[in-house]
C-alpha cells in the first residue's frame, strides 16, 4: 500500500476498503494487455475448430516438404526410424498362472502364431508387420494422424493369409472427411460419438476423395469404433482429429530451403563469373580494333600479353559461396529439431562434439522418442495384440488354457526400439556393474537393447551345445573353459 492509501485508511477506513476492492479488480496480467510491442492473439475459436479449418492445408504442406526437401524427409525418417524401429515394435507374450508364473507353453504358442501373422498383417499382403508399423508412424508423424480398420472372422471377400483369421485395413486421414458434419447424429468431422464425448462410429470414404464424386458421389461407409485404429497427434482435451508434428515448423523449414536454393544458385553463377578487361580513361582508349569480343583462354600458369594501352584485368568477387551458410542452417535446424521433438545431431547427420555432449543429447532426447513409442504402442500395436490374441482363441489357433488367469492372456511387454550406445565398452561395463550390485536384472539389460531375453537365452544355448559337440570353448562361456584349463593342466600333470 502507498503511503495515500495508508493514510486514507487511517482517516476513512470504509473509503480505504473501497480503495483496496478497486484496485483488485484492476489487477490483471501484464501478458493479456495488447500492446504495439507485440503482436497480440484474439481468435479464441476452439481447438476442434481450428482443426478442421487448418488441417488439410497443413497436411497438403508437410507432405509437400516430405517429398521435395531433403532435410525434412531426413527428420521424418529419424521420427519414425526411433519410433518403430527397424523390426518394429516386439511383442513377448506374459500370460499368467494363478500363482503369478508365466504360462510359458501358452506364451510360446502365441508368439508362434504372431510369427505367423506378422508375414502378412493387412488386407493387400504387401507389407510385413515392420513395414507395416513404420508406414502408419510415418503417416501419424506427417499428417497428424493415421486410421485404420481390424477385420476378423472368415468372410468370403477377404484371404486373411495367415493361420488366426485377423487382417487389418490402414488407411490415411483423406479417407477421413473433415468437413462432414451432423449434429442430429453427433457426427462431427466424421467421427460419431455419444453424449459422453466416446467414439462409436467412423465415417469414411469408399475410395480416394478425388475419385469420391466420380465413382460414389458423396456416399460414406461407417465402420463400428470397436474395429477402429484412431492413432492421432493430439493437444487438446476433447480434440477429435490430430494436426501433423511439423505444423509449428513448416515455414522455418520452407526458409531454410529457399534460402539454402538461393546460395545454391548464386554459387552456380559465380562460378561461371572470371574476369573482365578494364579500358583505363577515355584519352587511352583504343578505338582501331574491329570491335569483336575478346576471349582470353584462361588456363593454369597462362600470361596475358595483349592488352592495350591503358587495359587491366579485373577479377568478380560475387562473395559466393556464403561462409555463413552452415552457420545459419545449423541454427535453424536446431530451431527445428526443437518444434518436431527429434535429435539435432540425427537431423542435421553434425555429429561434432564430445563424447559427453552426445551422450547428454541422447539421454535428453529419448524421452521425446519413448513419449512417442508410448503413444504409438498404446493406439497402434496394442489394440492389434490384443485382438490377435482373442482371436486366436475363438478360432481355435491357440486356445487358451484353463488354467490361465482370465484378463492376463493378452498380457505382454512390448519391445521398442533401444537406446543405442555411444561407448560400447562403457555401456556394458556399466550395465555389468548394475546386475551384480542387483539393482537392475539380466532380463532388463537385455530389453534395453531391443531384444527378447528368451531368444538371447535360446540362441545362447543352441550355440553352445553345437559348440561342445564340436570340442570348442569361447570366452563368453567361463565355465567350459575353466573346465578346459583345468583338464589340459591335469593332463600335463599325468605327462
Amino acid at each position: 500500500m502507498s503511503i495515500v492509501d495508508r493514510l486514507v485508511e487511517y482517516v476513512s477506513p470504509m473509503a480505504g476498503l473501497k480503495r483496496r476492492a478497486a484496485r483488485s479488480v484492476l489487477a490483471r496480467y501484464e501478458a493479456a494487455e495488447p500492446s504495439r510491442h507485440r503482436k497480440f492473439y484474439t481468435n479464441r475459436a476452439s481447438q476442434n475448430a481450428v482443426v478442421q479449418r487448418d488441417a488439410v492445408a497443413i497436411r497438403t504442406q508437410v507432405r509437400h516438404l516430405a517429398r521435395n526437401h531433403d532435410l525434412a524427409r531426413g527428420a521424418l525418417r529419424t521420427l519414425v526410424n526411433n519410433v518403430a524401429g527397424a523390426k518394429g515394435i516386439g511383442i513377448e507374450p506374459q500370460p499368467r498362472r494363478a500363482d503369478g508364473t508365466i504360462h510359458k507353453e501358452y506364451a510360446g504358442a502365441l508368439g508362434e502364431a504372431y510369427r505367423d501373422f506378422c508375414r502378412k498383417p493387412e488386407v493387400t499382403h504387401t507389407m510385413t508387420m515392420s513395414r507395416l508399423q513404420r508406414a502408419a508412424a510415418r503417416s501419424w508423424l506427417r499428417d497428424g494422424e493415421v486410421f485404420g480398420q481390424i477385420l476378423q472372422g472368415n468372410r468370403a471377400d477377404l484371404d486373411h493369409g495367415t493361420r488366426v483369421p485377423l487382417s487389418l485395413e490402414m488407411f490415411e486421414a483423406d479417407l477421413v472427411p473433415l468437413d462432414y458434419n451432423n449434429e442430429s447424429q453427433k457426427i462431427s468431422q466424421g467421427i460419431q460419438r455419444n453424449s459422453w464425448g466416446r467414439p462409436t462410429a467412423l465415417h469414411t470414404y469408399r475410395s480416394e476423395p478425388w475419385r469420391v464424386a466420380q465413382v460414389y458421389g458423396t456416399v460414406t461407409r461407417v465402420i463400428p469404433w470397436e474395429r477402429v485404429i484412431h492413432l492421432a497427434a493430439l493437444d487438446h482435451l476433447g480434440q477429435m482429429r490430430g494436426v501433423s508434428e511439423f505444423a509449428s515448423v513448416i515455414t522455418r523449414l520452407e526458409d531454410i530451403k529457399d534460402y539454402e536454393e538461393s546460395e545454391r544458385v548464386a554459387a552456380k553463377i559465380a562460378a561461371m563469373l572470371t574476369a573482365y578487361i578494364k579500358k583505363g580513361t577515355p584519352e587511352l582508349y583504343n578505338d582501331s580494333g574491329s570491335g569483336d569480343p575478346r576471349q582470353i583462354d584462361l588456363s593454369a600458369g597462362t600470361i596475358i600479353d595483349d592488352l592495350d594501352v591503358g587495359e587491366s584485368i579485373g577479377m568478380i568477387d560475387s562473395k559466393r559461396p556464403n561462409p555463413n551458410v552452415v552457420t545459419f542452417r545449423q541454427g535453424q535446424l536446431r530451431a527445428t529439431a526443437a518444434g518436431i521433438g527429434g535429435s539435432y545431431s540425427s537431423i542435421s547427420k553434425d555429429y561434432n562434439g564430445s563424447f559427453s555432449s552426445q551422450r547428454q543429447e541422447l539421454v535428453e532426447q529419448w524421452v521425446n522418442y519413448a513419449v512417442l513409442v508410448d503413444d504409438f504402442t498404446g493406439g497402434f500395436v496394442q489394440p492389434v495384440w490384443e485382438r490377435f490374441v482373442q482371436m486366436a482363441d475363438i478360432s481355435g489357433v491357440v486356445r487358451m488354457p484353463r488354467d490361465v488367469v482370465q484378463g492376463s492372456a493378452d498380457n505382454a511387454i512390448f519391445v521398442a526400439q533401444a537406446m543405442p550406445w555411444i561407448d560400447p565398452l562403457k555401456e556394458a561395463l556399466g550395465a555389468e556393474a548394475l546386475v551384480k550390485a542387483g539393482f537392475a536384472s539380466e532380463l532388463e539389460i537385455i530389453r534395453r537393447r531391443g531384444v527378447n531375453p528368451h531368444d538371447v537365452l535360446e540362441q545362447i544355448s543352441t550355440w553352445r551345445k553345437e559348440c561342445a559337440d564340436r570340442g570348442l570353448v569361447f570366452s563368453s562361456n567361463e565355465a567350459a573353459l575353466e573346465a578346459a584349463t583345468l583338464a589340459a593342466a591335469g593332463q600335463e600333470d599325468a605327462a
